[in-house]
């Protein structure tokens, strides 16, 4: 694996970087109607997922260790799963679209879709040639039927 800060460290990373750049001079501001309900939402989203999705994992005795996808016992294709492959990703993008929501930055923004880039290439892409060498053509023909995000 190219990834050894987990997905959640990342996640406070870019939050953090989100909350530095809505202080800036670059910031762009935007008027966000009801910013705090809109947050709370959007992260209430985020983390439901994450949960539900870690939750089926967790039923199934397979492991949720994002630096460890070899070790991967079970494909889950079912529940959450049927709607993307990466919905603990998709979790933190929501998060991610909360607090940006809660700045009310549109710079913020771009950092959100920085992340997406990030977590896609240094996690996602070595986690499915992983999934891939362990469970093969039923890998194969799950990725043919879901999407990767969303």
């Amino acid at each position: 694996m190219k990834n050894k800060i987990p997905p959640p460290i990342l996640l406070l990373i870019t939050g953090t970087i989100m909350w530095l750049v809505a202080r800036s001079d670059v910031a762009y501001p935007v008027a966000v109607p009801y910013p705090l309900a809109l947050a709370l939402l959007s992260a209430a989203i985020g983390f439901s997922i994450a949960l539900l999705a870690m939750r089926q994992f967790n039923a199934v005795d397979t492991t949720v260790n994002p630096l460890a996808p070899e070790s991967a016992t079970t494909l889950v294709s079912t529940g959450i799963y049927k709607r993307s492959r990466n919905p603990m990703y998709a979790g933190l993008l929501f998060i991610l679209a909360g607090w940006a929501l809660w700045l009310g930055s549109l710079m913020a923004v771009v950092v959100i879709v920085v992340f997406v880039l990030a977590i896609t290439e240094l996690q996602i892409k070595p986690e499915e040639k992983a999934l891939r060498a362990l469970f093969g053509e039923s890998y194969e023909t799950y990725c043919q039927q879901v999407r990767r995000w969303i």
